[in-house]
């Protein structure tokens, strides 16, 4: 049984930091880190973060020089560091991967943790 596992989230004044990890843990061959997604009350889930296999980021507008994504291959967890928080950046945040097991690639999220800014 593969799982993301998820921490970091909680409860920030506006202008503070969290950094968020996704860990994962199971049986697997390999997992390829996809990103960071977040998603409001009453709104779609977004993509906040992206990063590849050879460490190239990319990045939602809303996010672009207050986040960095980052991944450590030998402890199979990826990062988020997030700073100058808004209230606007209040969401649930899910981690997303790629594994590779028993000879096929199965796309895994991470339960959620909440992020909450407050003004």
């Amino acid at each position: 049984q593969v799982q993301l596992v998820e921490s970091g989230g909680g409860l920030v004044q506006a202008g503070g930091s969290l950094r968020l990890s996704c860990a994962a843990s199971g049986s697997y061959f390999s997992i390829n880190f996809i990103g960071w997604y977040r998603q409001a009350p009453g709104k779609e889930r977004e993509l906040v973060a992206t990063i590849t296999s050879g460490g190239s980021t990319n990045y939602a507008d809303s996010v672009k020089g207050r986040f960095t994504v980052s991944r450590d291959n030998a402890k199979d967890t990826m990062y988020m560091q997030m700073n100058s928080l808004k209230p606007e950046d209040t969401a649930v945040y899910f981690c997303n991967a790629n594994v590779l097991t028993k000879g096929t690639s199965w796309s895994y999220w991470g339960q959620g943790t909440q992020v909450t800014v407050s003004s």
